[in-house]
């Protein structure tokens, strides 16, 4: 059985090696197919995995409070209404009450569109430039890597002091030169860079290494805004604390922001892991329509290998007669073109799944995401090429088993 089925597969191969431009062009059609499902899945697999690794970092002990981004639930008929922004008053008065054992921060956003300079480098006018407490790093995940944080008095007094990410060090200073101490201009006013921090990548096309941070009181006078909103970040000590923290700060912040009984919250609060769930869900379904996608892409491969197989069969119709005659029984010549079906599909894999990790893994890099080899995808991949192979043979292997010996041995 083993001998015969490895003589099935030496003449398979002898018939690819006969029709090498053939056989490339199937294989080809076969890669396109598996590329598409590969890469498309590696890439999810990226963007998944950066999406976790950027939100573990905030912790599973975190909350964000923010100002509610829709519109009240009202009655027909009823104008409807816009909640009002957090105010400073209310964000501070918060931090200042909230008795619970956690950390509390406030921030704004001073800036989204913003040009640093030094001497005659700048980066590109696309900074985030945030005004923070002295608690905000902690709640936020973040690690001084040189220089200090922000210490209380360049928070009471707003000093003109900031504290950079890496993208931006790497743009303003050269590899050896220190950026500590170093006069920097933010829009039209002067900071001295106290602090860089630690890299932390970027997810789904953001950057978190490309953010200035000054002290808030700072940004409340130099960066005012006809109306800010303040963002309320809150870190609780134990993991397991943190639905009771919420319940605490919801009923209090109701109080400060005078939500009437009966009445929704007029903010939103978020748990850090809550955001990840929500971009892993709409993920999960992306996945399901780049699969859906994918197979397609592959059941076209398939039509056309089958088609090609078809051609083989009729091309080689007198070899067929040929082998029968000299004693190659029905099941033999069967399984020689099947095994030469799968083979072109196993070829065509091989090189769909090499690009699609290539491309899977360029899509990842483009959003900070390591390097991954998908296991699951590879398997996946190779079995998809069996049973395309197998789909696309049967019947062009069957066809070439029906054939007659005398009228093969005739066609011309």
């Amino acid at each position: 059985m083993f001998n015969l089925f490895k003589e099935n597969f030496k003449e398979a191969l002898r018939s690819i090696r006969g029709q090498l431009l053939r056989t490339i062009l199937t294989a080809l059609i076969i890669a396109v197919g598996i590329m598409a499902l590969v890469g498309i899945l590696t890439s999810i697999d990226a963007i998944t995995g950066s999406i976790s690794s950027n939100f573990s970092s905030m912790g599973s002990n975190t909350f964000s409070i923010k100002n509610n981004s829709g519109f009240s639930h009202v009655s027909r008929g009823k104008k409807m209404k816009v909640f009002d922004r957090i105010s400073y008053d209310q964000a501070k008065n918060f931090k200042e009450r909230f008795d619970y054992p956690a950390t509390v921060s406030i921030s704004t956003r001073a800036g989204s569109l913003a040009t640093l300079k030094y001497l005659a480098e700048k980066t590109n006018p696309n900074v985030f430039v945030l005004g923070i407490d002295e608690n905000y790093l902690i709640t936020s995940g973040y690690e001084i890597e040189k220089g200090r944080s922000f210490s209380d008095n360049d928070i009471r007094y707003g000093s003109h002091v900031a504290i950079i990410g890496k993208d931006i060090e790497s743009k303003l200073f050269k590899k050896d030169e220190s950026p500590i101490d170093k006069i920097i201009s933010i829009g039209s006013g002067k900071y001295k860079v106290i602090g860089v921090l630690k890299s932390k990548g970027s997810s789904v096309g953001f950057s978190a290494d490309n953010q200035a941070y000054i002290p808030l009181t700072n940004a409340r006078q130099y960066f005012s805004t006809a109306n800010p909103t303040f963002l309320i970040n809150v870190m609780t000590n134990r993991p397991e604390d943190l639905d009771l923290a919420v319940g605490e700060a919801t009923g209090l912040f109701r109080i400060i922001r005078k939500d009437k009984l009966g009445k929704e919250s007029s903010f939103e609060i978020t748990k850090s892991d809550n955001i990840a769930k929500m971009l892993m869900e709409n993920l999960a379904e992306v996945t399901i329509a780049a699969t859906i996608i994918g197979l397609i892409t592959l059941l076209g491969a398939a039509i056309g290998l089958m088609n090609i197989m078809l051609v083989s069969v009729t091309e080689r119709t007198r070899e067929i007669g040929i082998r029968k005659a000299i004693g190659a029984n029905s099941a033999a010549i069967r399984n020689q073109f099947l095994i030469e079906a799968i083979a072109i599909c196993q070829l065509g894999g091989f090189l769909g799944i090499i690009f699609g990790i290539a491309i899977g893994n360029l899509v990842g890099n483009l959003i900070g995401s390591e390097f991954i080899i998908p296991w699951n995808w590879i398997i996946l991949g190779f079995s998809l090429c069996v049973l395309v192979g197998l789909i696309s043979g049967i019947y062009p292997a069957l066809k070439a088993a029906k054939l007659d010996p005398v009228e093969s041995l005739r066609y011309e």
